[in-house]
C-alpha cells in the first residue's frame, strides 16, 4: 500500500493543475467550439445554426474585416518592433559594467506590469491633448500632435506600448547572448570583421533559436491584443484601433451574441494556429541550431 501511494504521489501534486486544466482551459475550448455552431446568448440557451455563424462572418458582418485588417497591422508594427529592441538592449546591456545588474533591472521593471489597465491609462494621460508628450513637444516649440484622435496615428500610437514592454523578452535575449561562445568573437576580431558583420554573422545566427521563440510568443500576444486598445481609445477613433479582440468582446458581452462571439474567437485560434505555423516552417530557413550545424 505504501509503494503504491509512493508512486502515484507526483499526480496529487499535479492535482490542482489537472483541475485547473479540465475546468478552467479544456472544458471553455471544446464548449465555445460547441456554441459557435448555435445562436446561444446571454439570456437564451440557442438552438443549432449549422456554419451560419461562420457565413454571416466573411459575408455580412460589416466589421469582421475592418478588426481583421487593424489587428493585422497592429502586428506588423509591434511584433518586429518589440523583438528587435529587446534585442538592442540585451546587446548593450550585456556588456560587463560595474553596477549593471541594476541596469538591467529598471528596464525589466515595465514588463512585470505586463498589459495592465495600470499601463494603458497611463498611456492615455501621456498621449492625450494635453498629457506629458505634448508638453514635452510644447517646450520645444512644437505644436501638439492628436496621438489618441487621429485615426491616422492612434493605432502607431497604442504599438508602442508592446514595444515599451520589452523586458522579458530582452531578459531571454541576454540569456542568449551570454551563451555565444567569446572564441568566435575573439576569432573575427584577428580577422579584421567590424562589430557590424560579427554581429549578423555570429550573434545573430547563435541566438536564432530564442529569436524564433520570441516571435512566436509576441506574435500569439499580439494577435489577442485587447487590454490597451479597449482602455486607451476604445477601438476608436472612427475604428482605427478597433482591434479583433475588441470585436469579440463586443459580440459576446455588449451584443450578448455568445454563439457567434464563440466563432469569431475559433477564427482567431485558427489564425494564430497558421501564423504560429508559418514562423515554425520558415524558421528552418534562418534559424541556426549548434548540435545540427545548419542556419
Amino acid at each position: 500500500m505504501l509503494a503504491r501511494w509512493k508512486k502515484n504521489v507526483g499526480l496529487l501534486y499535479i492535482l490542482p493543475w489537472i483541475v485547473g486544466f479540465l475546468g478552467f482551459q479544456l472544458y471553455p475550448l471544446i464548449a465555445s467550439l460547441i456554441y459557435s455552431f448555435t445562436d446561444l446568448s446571454t439570456f437564451d440557451s440557442g438552438s443549432f445554426i449549422g456554419f451560419e455563424n461562420y457565413i454571416y462572418m466573411f459575408t455580412k458582418d460589416p466589421d469582421f474585416y475592418q478588426s481583421v485588417k487593424v489587428t493585422i497591422l497592429y502586428a506588423i508594427m509591434a511584433i518586429p518592433g518589440r523583438v528587435a529592441f529587446a534585442l538592442l538592449i540585451a546587446v548593450i546591456l550585456s556588456v560587463t559594467l560595474k553596477g549593471i545588474n541594476l541596469f538591467r533591472t529598471v528596464y525589466y521593471l515595465p514588463s512585470i506590469f505586463g498589459g495592465s489597465v495600470a499601463i494603458s491609462v497611463l498611456w492615455r494621460f501621456l498621449f492625450q491633448n494635453e498629457g506629458a508628450i505634448n508638453n514635452i513637444l510644447n517646450t520645444f516649440s512644437i505644436p501638439s500632435v492628436d496621438w489618441l484622435g487621429n485615426p491616422s496615428i492612434a493605432l502607431i500610437t497604442l504599438a508602442i506600448i508592446p514595444v515599451w514592454q520589452f523586458g522579458s523578452s530582452m531578459v531571454l535575449f541576454l540569456a542568449a547572448l551570454k551563451q555565444v561562445p567569446k572564441e568566435l568573437y575573439e576569432a573575427a576580431r584577428i580577422d579584421g570583421a567590424s562589430a557590424v558583420r560579427v554581429f549578423f554573422k555570429i550573434t545573430i545566427p547563435l541566438i536564432s533559436p530564442i529569436i524564433l521563440f520570441n516571435l512566436i510568443i509576441q506574435s500569439v500576444a499580439c494577435l489577442q491584443e485587447f487590454t490597451s486598445a479597449f482602455t486607451v481609445t476604445g477601438g476608436g477613433p472612427n475604428k482605427a484601433t478597433y482591434v479583433y479582440a475588441i470585436k469579440v468582446y463586443e459580440e459576446g458581452f455588449s451584443f450578448f451574441k455568445m454563439g457567434y462571439a464563440s466563432a469569431l474567437s475559433w477564427f482567431l485560434f485558427i489564425v494564430i494556429m497558421l501564423f504560429t505555423w508559418v514562423i515554425f516552417k520558415s524558421s528552418t530557413y534562418w534559424t541556426h541550431y549548434e548540435d545540427r550545424g545548419d542556419s
